[in-house]
């Protein structure tokens, strides 16, 4: 395993190099990152020259960057720590699921390998973190289950909620507003062409319409 000893916003970069390129890119542009990390072309440009340079990324100006084994394998390291701190604060600490993320974000720096994996062990090895996202395990693998957006569900089909895209704080509220949640069983009822909102049934048959945006911010997969 890797002993690299970055600073926190070389790793914050790793991990949103991962992010962009687990979405399935093959590679991620200057601007893409930028964007990603909410900073300039120029700062993500520069910041890609110095990872380049320490053997984390493959990069080449106007052709994007990809992480190299050893980028890949410190990402994946700081995605263990980070959902598994999150299922941490969620069942042990009574957390919400809005409210994890920025916590988890300072959480996920720490250097103790003992320390993630007497976590890992303490909350029985979860597979998934409370937004539905795959947990690597100490060596790095992930499970990744099929799954689509529920724009993309069929009328009369029965799904489970099992994820979400948009993990931001005004979208986890908004769920919770509607009382959906990761494990719910839900119908869709009705698609309207107009729009692209979609009708559902869940909750004892209660009847939804949410917005095409909602549908495409949640994932939900066939219903066993």
């Amino acid at each position: 395993m890797s002993r690299y000893r970055g600073t926190q916003a070389e790793e914050n970069y790793i991990k949103a190099l991962f992010k962009i390129l687990e979405d399935g890119e093959t590679s991620v542009s200057t601007n893409a990152l930028a964007h990603e990390m909410n900073t300039s072309a120029a700062s993500a440009s520069d910041m890609l020259k110095k990872l380049s340079e320490k053997g984390l990324v493959d990069y080449a100006k106007y052709q994007g960057a990809k992480l190299t084994k050893k980028g890949d394998s410190i990402a994946k390291q700081l995605i263990r720590k980070h959902r598994l701190w999150e299922v941490f604060l969620v069942k042990t600490l009574n957390f919400k699921w809005d409210e994890v993320h920025e916590v988890a974000e300072q959480l996920e720096h720490i250097k103790s390998e003992k320390l993630v994996n007497q976590l890992d062990k303490f909350l029985n090895f979860p597979k998934f973190d409370p937004h539905g996202d795959p947990i690597p395990d100490a060596d790095g693998n992930m499970n990744y289950r099929k799954q689509i957006a529920l724009n993309d569900a069929m009328m009369g089909e029965l799904y489970e909620v099992v994820g979400v895209k948009d993990t931001s704080t005004e979208f986890l509220k908004f769920l919770d507003n509607l009382s959906i949640k990761l494990g719910d069983t839900l119908e869709v009822t009705q698609i309207y062409d107009y729009d692209g909102s979609i009708q559902l049934k869940l909750h004892q048959n209660q009847s939804l319409t949410v917005s095409e945006r909602v549908s495409k911010n949640l994932y939900v997969r066939k219903h066993a």
